[in-house]
Parts: C-alpha cells; structure tokens; sequence
C-alpha cells in the first residue's frame, strides 16, 4: 500500500479513538455505558443496528462465495435479515424498549431471572457468552485476512492493530461510543462502496454495465439458491436471523433498549431491515462482477481484496480497507459490549455476592474491565481461526446453527403466546438443540441444510411442546410478560403512563 492508503488507515483509527474519549463523558453510570441512558434517537438506533450486524467476514468469505456462486449469497446472507429484522419491528423492538423503561434492566439477559430462573438465565449466559468468543474471532481473522492481502501485514499483527484500537474506545464510550462510531463507519463505508462500484463499472465499460454484466456470468450465478445452499437453507435463515437479529445477538436487542420509546425502536428497526434489503446490492454488485474482472483466482476469499489493490489507485485503496474495517469494528464493539451488560449485570452477581452491592463507580469500573478482558480473549482465539474451520466455518456451521438453541426461550420468552412455557421448557428446548447440533455435524457429517435447520427446529418444538404439555407459567411471569407486552401511547410517545428509566417492579 501507498504512504497515502496508510495515512487514510491512521486517520480513520485517529478517528475511531476521537470519539470514543468524546463519548467517555456522556458516560456517567452503568446505564449509560449499557444502554445509552435510553437517550438513542431512532436514525442513529437503526444506523448502528444496521453496522453492527456484519463484519469484514462480507468482504471475505461471503465475497468468496460470491464469486463462485453469485447472487445467491445476498438472498440467504442479507435478505433474510432484512426480512427478520422487518418482522422483528413488528414483534420484539417495542418490547425490547419496554424491558429497559417498565422492567428496569441494562443488560439483554437480565429479565431472564425472573421469566424463568437464574439456572436458565446462567445457561443461556455462559453458552452465548463462549459462542460469542469464537464469532468474533472469526470477525478478527476476516480482517487480518483483508489486511493481508492489502499490505502484507502478518495475521496475528493484523489482529493486535484492530483489536487494540477497538478495545481502546469501546471501554472508555460504552454504547455511546459504539453507536457514534458505527455512525461515522457508515458513512466512511458508503464512500469507499460507491467508490468501489464506480470503479467496477468503468472497468465493465460503463453504467450500462449493471445489466449487460449478467449475460457474461455462468448462468447458475443468477440463481437465488444453489444445490448446497438451497432452498430450505434460505427459509431456515430467515427463522434463525428473525431470531438472531431480533436479540439473540445480545448487542442488538441493546440498540432497541437504548430508544428513547418504544416508536423510536420500531422507527429505527425498520431502518434497519430497509438498509439490510438494500445497501448490501450496492456493496455486493463488485463482488458479482468479480469472475469477469478476475478470473482463476486461487482463493475466492481474497477476491475483493485483489480488485481493491488491482483497480483502485493509492489513497483510494486506505479508504475502502477503512471502510472494510468499520464493519468489522461496529460489530465487535457493540458486541464486546453486550457481552459485559450480560458478565457484569448477569453472571458475577449470580457468583460473587460482594458483586451486588458495588457502587455505580465499582461497576463502572467491573465494565470497562470486563469488556477489555473479552476483547483480548478473542483475539487470543482469533490467532486459531484456521484450525476451527475457518470464517466461513465458524460463522456459518457454528454461529448460525448454535444461535437458534440460545435465541429461542431468549426471544419467545417476552411473547404472551409462550407465557406457559417456563425453565423446564427453556432448559430443556436449549439443551435438545445443542445435541441435535452435535449429532447432525459430528455424528452423521449431515449437509449444511441439515446441520443449520435442525438445532433450531428441535429447540423450537421442545419450548412450544413443553409449554402445552405442562404448563409452568404463575402469576408473577404473567405480570412480567404483561408488562412487556404492554400497551403504548403511541400517538404520545412523551406520555409513559406512569413508566419511568427506574423500571416498574413485577409482583413477587
């Protein structure tokens, strides 16, 4: 790379640490470090929703697949969050918002405790807490692997130079931090895209390039579905990324708790699922056209890192590798930060007794620690991505299918349809999916279709099999899932009928 593509680089970072030391101030308690106080407005809510949904991993193995495979990467890879995320606006933002103003909590997996029982809410902590682990190593590997490519850079100096300046402002910003960089990513990443397609279609001989490109490629890039991703991949991805992305990814039910009101966090949902459906042709078409610009490449995952170097002249090359780092950054960030909401609120008090009677400064403190440590730790895991199966391995065979097992008594739990299902049902629905995952992937070598839909599939009989079967819901559950579900002035969102940042207490 060119002196004028690092400076771009260095500038970007420069950047990055700005306005994390700018958001260290709006910071004044764990709250505010956890939710944004519930002061987010709903642009910035579904901005930052959108960004913290993917990562480097688009510029890598799904740019790898687009080369092999076309288009059918966007339907099973974006287009069923849009679709999830749209159907989310509708079911869960409003009660996500609801569990911060009526309930009183900061962290995602806090209102568990009293759904079910702590022994259900520390299974779903710990297992999701160690899936996120390998997630995020995988988003640390994909932009090393970028980084490679561009300059050079070893893999493991690729993961210290991101991950260190990612832990630098995520700790000291919080939310705030996460979501004003995500902001700022945004619009460094739509420049870099529109350069990078602009580029594109000069090579492709023009604007006319959007439509005649399609006549040159392999008929089967034109195909929504593949035999290995095939049709019932797709609609199990929409069921797991309704899921995932709804709150089973604990950073973005975050986004929907720091709305100001329960309007604001459907606005910015549905910003979010419009972005989702949309942005990613934009970023993706370089990738279609990828075969005809490039062809026999020996690894398809480094495609657009080599049109990136081969097309693009010096300084351009830094602001699209800047752009291909904010989405990595948003996502780890926000994710690092939902991790300690769920360490510090769920599972140390549940294990250190001193721990609930921290002051606000103490827990201030435990949070920065905590999301620190949780960086360092992926980055440690990042360094063996290669021997767990690669980016594509991991995100696809091990956080797609792993998600849904977590997600469901997470996510179904605040509907009143499944008020009869209680820690039995959760338990056991977590439990059933985790081993139907073991024994598709490992004990049968099942296909992709197999091993994606069938954890999903099991937890969601058991949970709503268990819940008709054998009832478990009481007084005290209905009331939290009254609350949740709640009825908003919606016509008035200043009117809170009585609700407050504090939260209402559940009847014991």
């Amino acid at each position: 790379m060119h002196v004028l593509d690092w400076t771009m680089v260095c500038a970007y970072f420069a950047l990055m640490i700005v306005i994390g030391w700018w958001s260290h101030k709006r910071v004044k308690n764990v709250k505010d470090f956890f939710t944004a106080g519930g002061k987010m407005p709903w642009w910035l809510t579904g901005i930052s929703h959108h960004m913290s949904g993917y990562s480097a991993v688009l510029f890598v193995a799904y740019a790898g697949v687009a080369y092999s495979d076309g288009v059918t990467v966007y339907f099973w890879g974006m287009a069923s969050i849009g679709v999830g995320v749209g159907i989310g606006s509708w079911l869960f933002a409003a009660r996500w918002n609801r569990l911060r103003s009526t309930v009183g909590v900061a962290s995602p997996l806090e209102y568990l405790a009293q759904r079910y029982n702590l022994p259900t809410q520390q299974a779903l902590a710990w297992s999701g807490s160690l899936l996120k682990v390998f997630d995020i190593a995988a988003k640390w590997f994909a932009i090393a692997t970028i980084l490679n490519v561009f300059a050079g850079v070893p893999y493991t100096w690729g993961i210290i130079i991101t991950g260190s300046i990612t832990l630098v402002y995520c700790t000291v910003g919080g939310l705030w931090a996460d979501a004003l960089t995500d902001f700022g990513q945004f619009v460094i990443q739509a420049i870099a895209a529109f350069v990078m397609l602009w580029v594109v279609l000069d090579e492709l001989g023009g604007i006319s390039g959007v439509w005649t490109m399609w006549g040159e490629l392999p008929p089967e890039h034109l195909n929504p579905t593949t035999p290995k991703f095939t049709t019932i991949v797709l609609l199990v991805y929409v069921l797991v990324k309704t899921l995932e992305y709804n709150g089973g990814m604990w950073n973005l039910a975050q986004r929907y708790m720091a709305a100001p009101t329960t309007r604001e966090a459907r606005r910015g949902a549905r910003l979010s699922s419009a972005l989702y459906l949309v942005w990613p042709l934009f970023m993706m078409f370089p990738m279609f056209a990828a075969p005809l610009l490039i062809p026999d490449i020996d690894d398809p995952n480094n495609a657009y890192a080599i049109m990136t170097t081969t097309f693009l002249p010096p300084g351009l090359i830094g602001l699209v590798l800047a752009g291909i780092f904010s989405h990595t950054m948003a996502m780890v960030s926000s994710d690092a930060n939902a991790i300690s909401a769920v360490i510090t609120r769920d599972m140390l008090p549940a294990m250190i007794a001193r721990t609930r009677r921290w002051s606000e400064a103490q827990g201030l403190l435990a949070a920065r620690v905590t999301t620190g440590i949780f960086i360092v730790l992926t980055m440690v895991v990042a360094t063996q991505a290669p021997a767990l199966g690669g980016v594509l391995g991991i995100v696809v065979l091990w956080v797609a299918a792993l998600m849904g097992p977590i997600s469901v008594p997470l996510l179904l739990g605040m509907l009143p349809w499944f008020r009869r299902s209680g820690s039995r049902a959760a338990l056991l629905s977590w439990a059933g999916g985790l081993i139907a995952y073991a024994v598709a992937y490992y004990g049968f070598d099942a296909t992709l279709a197999v091993t994606v839909s069938t954890p999903i599939l099991v937890s969601l009989a058991l949970y709503t099999g268990l819940g008709h079967l054998a009832p478990e819901n009481t007084e005290r559950t209905d009331a939290l899932i009254a609350l949740i579900d709640g009825d908003d002035p919606e016509d008035d969102p200043d009117d809170r009928r009585g609700r407050t940042a504090e939260g209402t207490a559940v009847p014991a």
